[in-house]
């Protein structure tokens, strides 16, 4: 079976994938077991809403010192630590939901802690993918990694709404923290022996403000960033707020529903197969040009659609997600040095998710204000508008593709955290978050 992979895919890239594949198993599952695990327990669409925001709230308030932690400590030990902690709170999430007594402040207390394991997880793990591979591979490596990761999604979306369907989403949530047992206990069989210590250098404040200059120094970085703080709190609320609603009222519950989030991820999964050949000269042209049918599951849920029409149309949602996910990654790959990577990391998922918990939260209110499908609507306009401001940024139209990246290569040891103003990292979190898994 190894002499199988190619030659660039050692056994960390491997390992990384292993554990990215489990967790996003039980993560896409239980996604859709914690929407319909609220309904169940007498939620109305506010209080679904309310524990999305819980989950988020915290993952935004840690999520700058997450990344300083991990430009300061072992990256991996960062990342099983965060696992632990996922595990332990879907673990007592289950618990809670099984014993039939679940009180909505319990749910929302536990999806905290789950926010708050995310928020140091998240940038600790945007480089060690690209840091095990040779970096004329990486673009390469990346939407092979992204196939791994959205054929879990498949599989998790369309195991967990069945699962929905036939136990309850008590046992999809007791899975989902099995599965962060295992993935981080195959992280933490990473190799760094060869990755020395990082220098101690400055403060945490110091680490944060070299973070922020690399961010507001690049106009694509910061447009993007603010397009995507609005994008993502979208399509996250239409998601994890209007999607169940939608099809528990007009597609038939729980698993029409899972059954378009897993063509969703057949979308992703074949468009990072494209990505693996397609290899565009200007990266965040193709990239931002692909976000405008994020707009189209709002705008299907609004009319709303048939059921049998909603995976197609997630399907090809599916498709641009990746386009754009990848061109993003190497345009952050080859722009943005490795040592400052989870710096600015946490800059990128601080923009990416500040505007989430306000929309979720707000999600029932509006709908009782100007009704489900006028709200749909409103957050399809708010996609194609803001998509259409950004191509209006020159670096965005204009950044063009290196013949080659140069990271620092894979299996070497890592440079000390440099203070230096002009040294950036990567990342590859503005993206919708709603299909990230750990």
């Amino acid at each position: 079976m190894a002499a199988a992979r190619p030659s660039w895919a050692g056994r960390n890239f491997v390992l990384l994938s292993a554990a990215t594949v489990i967790a996003g198993l039980g993560n896409n599952g239980a996604m859709i077991a914690t929407s319909f695990a609220v309904l169940d327990a007498g939620g109305s669409a506010a209080d679904v809403g309310l524990v999305a925001a819980a989950r988020t709230v915290p993952l935004i308030l840690f999520l700058l010192i997450g990344g300083a932690v991990a430009d300061r400590l072992p990256r991996h030990r960062v990342m099983v630590a965060a696992n632990s902690v996922n595990c332990v709170s879907q673990g007592a999430f289950a618990l809670v939901i099984l014993s039939g007594t679940a009180h909505l402040w319990e749910m929302a207390l536990l999806a905290a802690l789950g926010g708050t394991g995310q928020a140091f997880f998240a940038p600790a793990s945007e480089g060690m993918v690209l840091a095990s591979v040779p970096g004329e591979q990486a673009g390469r490596a990346f939407a092979v990694f992204r196939i791994g990761a959205n054929g879990a999604a498949i599989g998790g979306s369309a195991l967990g709404g069945a699962l929905v369907a036939a136990v309850g989403p008590g046992w999809v949530l007791a899975a989902d923290s099995v599965a962060f047992a295992a993935a981080g206990a195959l992280r933490a069989f990473l190799d760094v022996s060869g990755i020395p210590k990082r220098a101690a250098g400055g403060g945490i404040l110091d680490d944060l403000r070299d973070g922020w200059r690399e961010v507001v120094s690049r106009s694509w970085l910061w447009a993007i960033v603010v397009q995507f703080s609005v994008v993502n709190a979208v399509m996250i609320t239409v998601h994890s707020v209007y999607g169940p609603l939608v099809a528990k009222e007009h597609l038939g519950g729980a698993g029409p529903w899972g059954l378009a989030l897993a063509a969703f991820g057949a979308g992703t999964a074949a468009g990072a197969l494209l990505m693996t050949r397609l290899k565009p000269r200007r990266i965040l042209l193709t990239g931002t040009l692909g976000v405008f049918p994020f707009a189209l599951p709002a705008a299907a849920l609004a009319i709303p659609v048939p059921a049998g029409w909603l995976p197609p149309i997630m399907f090809c949602t599916g498709i641009s997600i990746e386009i754009f996910a990848v061109s993003w990654m190497v345009a952050l790959h080859q722009e943005i040095p490795e040592e400052k990577f989870s710096r600015v990391s946490s800059y990128d998922w601080l923009g990416s998710l500040a505007m989430a918990p306000i929309a979720t939260s707000l999600a029932g209110p509006t709908q009782d204000l100007i009704g489900r499908p006028a709200a749909l609507w409103s957050c399809a306009a708010l996609i194609i508008l803001l998509t259409t401001a950004v191509l209006f940024i020159p670096d965005v139209r204009h950044l063009t593709r290196h013949p080659t990246t140069t990271p620092h290569p894979p299996h070497q040891p890592e440079p000390p955290t440099s203070r230096t103003p002009n040294n950036p990292t990567q990342s590859t979190s503005s993206r919708p978050q709603h299909n990230a898994g750990n």
